[in-house]
């Protein structure tokens, strides 16, 4: 009886794609230093574009990003449009991986792409409307009988880190020996959030009082102060967009 050996398939390594090759690299180095119209666009719909949207395409559908919008090829069209753009970004002198950079990039921009979708249908939802889904979603959710999508844990991931740099900006900001006792004791309940038994308003306060050292008095005039810094670096438009 003869036994048939299985044939293995070689899958790319990690960090590296098979359309995303040394030659694409290339391309996008001359794309940058070329002064040239002629040539830029040569390079680009010969060598580049092809690489951008396999690009964005694998994205899209590796991470879950096609359930949450209605036309994917516009998303697509739509993301290999922001690479083009950010192509002259690149820096290519310091030895930096293409794929690697632009990976982050479109990554970056189809998580904002879809938290704003998120947004968008959150407002939109009825309560009083039939077809909707939205409480069974939560009563699922509450009995830990759903599992995320993969797009909504990039949106957290993404979003607990986008906080967590906020919080490190505005530490490097305030200029009191309190400010930056509260701050360090912000920082420190943010980064065990999952681990604390109460998360309301007074319970956050009382946390924060421990931890720093300051009285009632002397915490709140640091998050006075640190409220008024918050309004001004986090917004539409702002430095840290996370409303």
């Amino acid at each position: 009886m003869k036994v048939k050996k299985r044939r293995k398939i070689k899958r790319p390594s990690s960090g590296r794609a098979p359309y995303f090759t040394k030659d694409t690299q290339k391309a996008i180095h001359d794309f940058c230093e070329s002064e040239c119209l002629k040539e830029r666009d040569k390079l680009y719909k010969n060598e580049i574009e092809p690489a951008l949207n396999k690009l964005a395409e694998n994205l899209i559908f590796i991470y879950g990003f096609h359930k949450q919008h209605d036309d994917v090829p516009a998303l697509k069209h739509s993301c290999v449009i922001n690479l083009y753009e950010t192509l002259h970004k690149f820096d290519h002198t310091r030895g930096k991986n293409a794929f690697s950079y632009f990976n982050v990039v479109a990554k970056n921009w189809l998580i904002i792409q879809s938290r704003k979708v998120k947004k968008h249908k959150d407002r939109m939802v009825f309560i009083d409307d039939q077809d909707s889904n939205l409480n069974t979603e939560a009563v699922l959710a509450s009995t830990g009988n759903t599992v995320p999508e993969p797009a909504e844990e990039m949106i957290k991931k993404q979003n607990v880190e986008t906080i967590h740099s906020m919080l490190t900006a505005m530490r490097a900001r305030v200029k009191s020996e309190s400010e930056i006792k509260c701050m360090d004791a912000i920082i420190t309940i943010f980064g065990q959030v999952d681990d604390l038994d109460f998360l309301n308003k007074r319970a956050i306060f009382v946390y924060v009082r421990e931890l720093s050292g300051l009285n009632s008095k002397q915490l709140s005039v640091c998050m006075s102060n640190i409220r008024k810094l918050y309004r001004e670096i986090a917004g539409p438009s702002k430095e840290f967009d996370i409303l």
